[in-house]
C-alpha cells in the first residue's frame, strides 16, 4: 500500500497543493503553493516523488490517498483549463443506514468494497475566466484576447461624470476615504429562501437590506454581495429575473450562485445524461445551457415505455414535448438530480433502473451493482426547505436519503455518490471567485475583502459550512431555525438574529463604527440644503 509521508514546501511556485489544516481550524483544507510530496511503500521505500513543478504534466492532477482511500493531498492545477476539482466534505457513501431498521441483502454483497466509479472524494466546479485564486494556470484564450486592447476612447470629449445623486456620493466619498475603505472591505453571502424571500412571497426585510448594500446608505456606496443558495431548478437568468421583481432591487446573474450553477463543470466529464427534478422542462434548459449534450428527462422514458412507471398518468401534452427513442439502445454515463423532484414514484424508479442496469443501459440488469454502476450527483443536500408552507418542507436530501434505503435494501450495498451545495468546499471556493469578480465590477477591485459575512437560516448548510470557511456566520430566525440563542451542533460565530436587516445593520455598525447611518440624505451632502443663504428657496 503507497501512503503519503510527507508534504513540505520547496522553492519552486507552480500549481498549489491542498492538505488537511489542524484540528479545530476553520479552514479543511490548508493550500501550499510551494511544495514536495514523497509517496513511500510500506517498508518506507519512496516510489514516487513530485513537485508543484511536476503537476502540470500529470493528467488528472496530485491526488494522494490513504490506505482507506480518504484525499490526503490534492493539486487543482493539472486539471482542465476549464474546471477545477475540490475534495468533497462529505462522504461518498450514503447516510441511509442511520435512517433505516434492519433490511433483508443478500449475504453475499454485505461485504463487497464500493467502487470508485464517481469522483466520490471531489467535486469539479468552473475555472474563473480571469487568473483563479485556485490555480496558477491562466486560461490562455481570456489572456490572449486582452493583449492589444486599448482603452476605449471618446475623441475630443471628457471624460463621463457621475450625475444626480451620484454625483454627490462620489464628492462625498472623495471626503472619507478612511470610511470609504472599510465598507470595500467587507462582503455580504446571502441565502435566499428562509432570508430574504419565503417562495414567491418577500420577507419585507430583505427589500430594505438590498437597498441598503446598493447605496440607501450615508456613503451612497455600494457594498459587495452576493447570493449562494441551495434553490435549483432554473436557468440562472430566469432565476434572477424573478428574484430582482420581488426584491425590487436588481440583481445581477454575475452574482448569483444556484446549487447547481458549479455542476456546469461537469458537461467536461459527461454527454449522455439523465437530469431529474425541477418544474416541466426548466432543468432540461439548463443543462442545455451548461454545454451537455445528449440530456434526457424522465418523460423522454416514460414515453418510450409507459410500463417503466405503472402509476404514472402520462397525458398527451406531456407526450408531445417530450423526446422519446429506444433507449435499450442508449449509454447514459451519469445521472444529475439537479433539483426537487416533482413525481417521487417515477423518479426514483427509473434511477433505480438505471443505477442497477448494466453501466447505464436501461432494460439490463448488472450481475454486480457496483463496478458497472454510473454515477449519480445531487445539486445539494439539505433535508428540509423553507417556503410558504408554515413549517419546512421536505428538500432533495429527503429524496436522496429515500433513494439510498432504497438502493441498500436491494443490492445490499450502500450507494455512492456525489453531493454538491451548501455546505460543501467547493461551493465556498466558487464564491470566492464570484465575490472577486463582482467587487471588480463594483469597485475595479479584484479581491476578496477581508471581513465576509454569510447570513442564512439553515444551520446545517449556511452556516457550518461558513464555519468551516472562515467567514462571520449570522443565523436568522425567518426561516428553518426556530430554535433557541443558538444552533447547538453549528453554532452562529457572529450572532442570532431576528431578521436580515438585524443581521446587517449589526456587522455593518462593527465594520463601519456604531453611528453609521443606513440611508442616504441629500440634506447633508447637497450645497444647496447645506448653505444657508438658500433657506428660502428650500421652504419656498
Amino acid at each position: 500500500m503507497i501512503t503519503a509521508k510527507h508534504v513540505q514546501n520547496s522553492g519552486s511556485s507552480h500549481s498549489p497543493l491542498f492538505v488537511p489544516s489542524k484540528p479545530g481550524s476553520n479552514h479543511p483544507w490548508f493550500e501550499l503553493r510551494n511544495w514536495k510530496l514523497a509517496l513511500e511503500d510500506s517498508d518506507r521505500r519512496v516510489v514516487v516523488g513530485f513537485s508543484s513543478r511536476d503537476v502540470p504534466s500529470l493528467p488528472w492532477g496530485a491526488w494522494v490517498t490513504d490506505e482507506r482511500q480518504r484525499v490526503v493531498a490534492f493539486s487543482p492545477g493539472a486539471m482542465s483549463h476549464n474546471t477545477i476539482e475540490v475534495p468533497a466534505l462529505r462522504s461518498p457513501d450514503a447516510d441511509a443506514s442511520q435512517f433505516m431498521h434492519a433490511l433483508s441483502a443478500d449475504p453475499s454483497l454485505k461485504e463487497r468494497r464500493t467502487s470508485r466509479n464517481s469522483f466520490g472524494a471531489a467535486l469539479p466546479i468552473p475555472r474563473s475566466k480571469r487568473q483563479s485564486r485556485l490555480s496558477s494556470v491562466t486560461v490562455p484564450d481570456v489572456q490572449d484576447a486582452l493583449k492589444g486592447m486599448k482603452e476605449p476612447s471618446r475623441p475630443s470629449m471628457p471624460p463621463p461624470r457621475p450625475s444626480g445623486r451620484d454625483f454627490l456620493a462620489y464628492h462625498l466619498q472623495q471626503t472619507k476615504a478612511e470610511k470609504v475603505k472599510l465598507a470595500k472591505n467587507m462582503a455580504f453571502v446571502f441565502d435566499i429562501d428562509g432570508v430574504l424571500v419565503h417562495g414567491d412571497r418577500l420577507i419585507p426585510e430583505g427589500k430594505q437590506v438590498l437597498d441598503i448594500l446598493n447605496g440607501n446608505n450615508e456613503l451612497g456606496i455600494k457594498i459587495p454581495h452576493i447570493f449562494l443558495t441551495n434553490g435549483s431548478g432554473k436557468p440562472e437568468q430566469a432565476r434572477v429575473k424573478q428574484l430582482s421583481s420581488i426584491l425590487q432591487n436588481p440583481i445581477s446573474t454575475d452574482q448569483f450562485i444556484q446549487s447547481h450553477t458549479p455542476m456546469r463543470a461537469l458537461a467536461e466529464y459527461y454527454s449522455t445524461v439523465l437530469v431529474v427534478g425541477g418544474e416541466g422542462y426548466k432543468c432540461r434548459e439548463v443543462a442545455e445551457q451548461y454545454g451537455f449534450k445528449d440530456i434526457i428527462v424522465p418523460n423522454d422514458i416514460v414515453a418510450w415505455d409507459p410500463s417503466i412507471a405503472p402509476y404514472r398518468v402520462f397525458t398527451d401534452a406531456e407526450r408531445a414535448t417530450s423526446r422519446p427513442r429506444d433507449f435499450t439502445k442508449v449509454n447514459i454515463e451519469a445521472i444529475m438530480v439537479f433539483s426537487d423532484s416533482r413525481d417521487y414514484a417515477t423518479d426514483m424508479q427509473i434511477i433505480m433502473d438505471l443505477l442497477r442496469s448494466e453501466n447505464g443501459r436501461l432494460g439490463t440488469v448488472a450481475k454486480d451493482p457496483v463496478s458497472q454502476r454510473i454515477p449519480i450527483y445531487f445539486s445539494q443536500g439539505d433535508l428540509l426547505c423553507p417556503t410558504e408552507h408554515p413549517t419546512p418542507r421536505m428538500s432533495q436530501g429527503a429524496f436522496r436519503i429515500g433513494l439510498e434505503a432504497m438502493y441498500k435494501a436491494l443490492t445490499g450495498v450502500d450507494l455512492e455518490r456525489v453531493v454538491y451545495g451548501k455546505p460543501e468546499l467547493a461551493t465556498y471556493k466558487y464564491a470566492d471567485e464570484v465575490i472577486a469578480s463582482w467587487m471588480d465590477s463594483l469597485h475595479g477591485e479584484e479581491r476578496i475583502p477581508e471581513n465576509v459575512y454569510m447570513i442564512g437560516d439553515n444551520p446545517a448548510s449556511d452556516i457550518v459550512g461558513g464555519n468551516m470557511y472562515g467567514w462571520n456566520t449570522c443565523l436568522v430566525r425567518t426561516g428553518v431555525f426556530q430554535g433557541g440563542e443558538n444552533d447547538e451542533e453549528n453554532p452562529a460565530n457572529f450572532g442570532v438574529f431576528t431578521n436580515v436587516l438585524e443581521a446587517i445593520k449589526t456587522a455593518m455598525r462593527k465594520e463601519l463604527g456604531e453611528d453609521f447611518r443606513f440611508e442616504w440624505d441629500d440634506r447633508r451632502v447637497n450645497p444647496v440644503y447645506m448653505n444657508p443663504s438658500h433657506a428660502g428657496a428650500v421652504a419656498a
